[in-house]
């Protein structure tokens, strides 16, 4: 012991770890090759906690090291007799000790002790041998001790005595002898040649039954002990008559061998002695003499037949053998001896019996093979086989049993363990004895496996896909995300949190980061975001923590939160002007209301109708369209100004509209008002390439159009020539060129420019044709339409 904390304080000193472990090892190897025993004397009948040893100052081990290496000291038996105070490394007695209790029937009284360390694992074993103190008296069997002696007997004769027992041993134990002063008897002691003292009363003078017939005698019994005790026996001795024959046994010591295990009254062995007189004097008794008062428990001797019966439960574990002297006495009070030695024979009727001397009750999950979790010794009280035990495991489990020394057996791993899979152990340990018929006990240990941080946290999906209204509420709940972790405690309680994006724009959404909730911080606008996703990170509580991601995908439902917006006409004009000539007929199309609606689906499903007019019975707006015709033909009782409200409308839920005003003027022909309009009409800066393209492609389709109606007239002048019926028209005094346009009067073009586009885009008409007097109705494939201009605006104003 004394070596093994000097190379550890070597090791400790030098401070390199690699030499302490080495150095660790080398020790554990000597102390299981052959640890050194401490040994300690103590007298019995000591006071309570009387000092025993001094362990840290014997050990060599700092003070400190006992409570750090959780010192303590473990009696064999079930009885803990000693205590180790790790404060001072003093052991003490926690009773008083009795010798005569502890160690009934042997000369020395050794008690075994062990102390055990902990990290490292250490055992250094320990005998405390109590000695004996003259704590008993010797005491005789009897307080009287009877003899019937003839007056025959010569001197010489000597009459065996009981001999008084003394539980103390050795110098305390019984040493002596002495007889009140007679003038017939006196003692001898001898010693067989099994070592066992015996007392005898010797006849030195003939005894005379007519002149004495009683005689009474003082036995005393002295110990060797300081001051020595001693305890008396009275003796009486009676004279009897003569008899010459005194029984005779067949044999002068009987030996059996008996099984622990004997049944109650089986018989051990039947003793007779044989007495040649006659009558009273030939009738032989039986008793037991010289016999330990436990022999006297465990055997009966029947008084008439000599025969020993088994009276109690004999075990080979307290007593090996029993020694006992059997008299046989006849009727005139002759009697002889014999020596009866029972051996008991050793049966398996104990059950190994296992103590656990350490436990480790959790141990980490990642703690490494070999992990020592548990120490325990196992004890046969039987002998032979029958004591010889060997160890097991029940079931196939992660650990193994390595035994050390001195019957102690480690409880190590032999494998990784994962507390996901299996988070405790119920480790069942079988002792079997190898003896015929084997016995075994079971000792369970519950092991707990700790968690470590080895498992990340797993969402439930790799995406999640939302769902909000646009204008919603600030902080409005939408869903939760959920990730479970597999390990336990805080290794296991999960924390939610957004993955920031540099250069990013701080994410409309939050994420409850103990639950996983879902929040929308702020009012979404569908027309500004339809969709956008965001990375969520999920960390467990681990030291260090793991964590995983997971993919949100937010969608942002439309709202008919828009109502639409009128392009034609503009809703900043009072009302824009439409030119109708009053020959149009039904179907005509008059105007085109434009709308758009910023929402989307059927939020932005616009549909048109006529809220109001001058002359309600005159036009029609196409549903889809927003094409605003004549439902019929003009006449003459209809207004020359017609004032029209088209209410555009949407889908949603609720619906959302607005209107569009049209001024609608009706003319005869061409309109001096429209002309005038025309010629203050500034005119387009060109935009570039395309649009000189387009005016370029303008004139094109207008040369065609042109040759193909100067054909299609002069076809017509032709044909009306040969008619007699029909005269040339003439045309109207106003209808004279004017200088003020780009193009001749009879073939006027609308140019529809786009607001805010860079491009313009033309929209060809058909030419307009002279207006011919009443009755004059326009030629076969004629045809008149009318100009949509936002240039007559003005004139629409000044309608109203």
């Amino acid at each position: 012991g004394w070596f093994f904390w000097r190379m550890i304080a070597c090791g400790r000193r030098s401070g390199d770890s690699k030499r302490q472990v080495i150095l660790f090892i080398l020790c554990v190897c000597v102390c299981q090759s052959g640890a050194e025993t401490l040994r300690y004397s103590l007298p019995e009948e000591m006071e309570r906690d009387s000092f025993v040893a001094n362990i840290a100052k014997d050990l060599g081990v700092p003070l400190s090291q006992l409570a750090a290496r959780k010192a303590r000291v473990v009696s064999e038996g079930n009885e803990q007799l000693f205590r180790l105070n790790q404060n001072t490394g003093i052991l003490t007695a926690k009773e008083p000790l009795d010798r005569e209790e502890i160690c009934p029937q042997s000369d020395t009284c050794t008690i075994v002790f062990k102390i055990f360390f902990e990290n490292p694992l250490q055992l250094i074993r320990g005998e405390v041998e109590v000695r004996d103190v003259n704590d008993n008296s010797p005491v005789f069997p009897e307080k009287e001790i009877v003899l019937k002696i003839l007056e025959t007997a010569s001197p010489g004769s000597r009459f065996p005595l009981e001999s008084a027992q003394d539980k103390d041993v050795g110098i305390n134990g019984l040493q002596n002898y002495s007889l009140g002063p007679n003038p017939h008897f006196s003692l001898a002691m001898g010693t067989a040649k099994d070592g066992v003292k015996y007392l005898e009363l010797v006849l030195e003078r003939q005894l005379d039954r007519e002149e004495q017939g009683e005689l009474n005698l003082l036995l005393t019994a002295t110990d060797g002990g300081s001051p020595p005790r001693s305890g008396t026996a009275q003796v009486r001795i009676v004279v009897l008559d003569a008899n010459d024959n005194i029984p005779a046994f067949d044999r002068e010591v009987y030996e059996v061998r008996l099984a622990e295990n004997s049944p109650l009254e089986q018989l051990v062995v039947r003793v007779a002695a044989a007495d040649p007189d006659e009558g009273s004097n030939g009738e032989v008794r039986y008793a037991f003499t010289q016999a330990s008062e436990r022999s006297r428990q465990l055997f009966q001797l029947n008084p008439t037949t000599g025969e020993i019966r088994v009276a109690g439960n004999l075990d080979f574990e307290e007593a090996k053998s029993h020694k006992m002297v059997v008299k046989a006495t006849d009727g005139a009070g002759l009697y002889a001896h014999c020596k009866v030695q029972v051996e008991v024979l050793d049966v398996n009727d104990n059950a190994p019996e296992i103590a656990l001397t350490s436990l480790t009750a959790s141990i980490p999950e990642d703690a490494p093979p070999r992990t020592v979790v548990a120490l325990f010794s196992v004890r046969d009280r039987d002998s032979g086989d029958n004591g010889r035990t060997e160890c097991s495991i029940d079931g196939d489990l992660p650990f193994s049993l390595t035994p050390t020394f001195d019957n102690y057996y480690e409880l190590r791993t032999i494998a990784a363990l994962d507390r996901e899979r299996t988070a405790e152990y119920n480790i069942t340990i079988t002792a079997t004895d190898w003896g015929t018929r084997r016995l075994s006990s079971r000792e369970s240990i519950f092991v707990q496996i700790s968690d470590v941080n080895d498992n990340p946290p797993e969402f439930t999906q790799e995406v999640y896909t939302m769902s909000v209204t646009e204008n919603n509420s600030p902080m409005l709940r939408i869903g939760r995300l959920e990730a479970t972790d597999a390990d336990a405690g805080k290794n296991a309680r999960v924390s939610y949190a957004l993955v920031r994006q540099e250069g990013k724009e701080q994410p409309e959404v939050s994420v409850n980061a103990e639950n996983g909730d879902v929040y929308i911080l702020r009012p979404l606008d569908y027309e500004k975001v339809r969709s956008f996703e965001v990375t969520v990170r999920a960390a467990d509580g681990g030291s260090p923590p793991l964590s995983a991601q997971a993919v949100l995908r937010l969608l942002v439902r439309d709202e008919n939160d828009n109502a639409p917006v009128l392009l034609h006409p503009p809703p900043d004009s009072s009302a824009a002007a439409e030119l109708l000539p009053r020959w149009a007929p039904s179907g005509y199309l008059v105007a085109k209301v434009v709308a758009v609606d910023a929402d989307a689906g059927q939020n932005a499903w616009l549909s048109y109708e006529l809220a109001k007019a001058t002359e309600p019975a005159l036009f029609r707006v196409g549903l889809h369209s927003g094409e605003v015709r004549t439902a019929r033909a003009v006449t003459e009782r209809d207004a020359a100004r017609q004032r029209l409200i088209v209410l555009v409308r949407d889908r949603g839920q609720p619906s959302r509209s607005a209107t569009a005003t049209l001024a609608v003027a009706l003319v005869d022909g061409f309109s001096e008002a429209h002309l005038r309009v025309s010629e203050e009409a500034p005119a387009a800066e060109p935009d570039g390439p395309l649009t000189l393209y387009l005016i370029a492609s303008l004139v094109c389709v207008s040369a065609l159009f042109l040759a193909t109606a100067v054909a299609a007239v002069a076809v017509k002048v032709r044909r009306a020539m040969r008619s007699e019926t029909e005269t040339l028209p003439t045309f109207p005094a106003s209808a004279t060129e004017s200088n003020a346009g780009s193009l001749p009067r009879s073939y006027v073009y609308d140019v529809c420019f786009a607001a805010g586009t860079v491009n313009s885009e033309f929209r060809f008409l058909r030419p307009l044709f002279p207006c011919f007097p009443a009755g004059l109705p326009p030629g076969p494939g004629e045809q008149r339409s009318s100009v949509c201009s936002q240039d007559a605006a003005n004139l629409g104003g000044e309608g109203d």
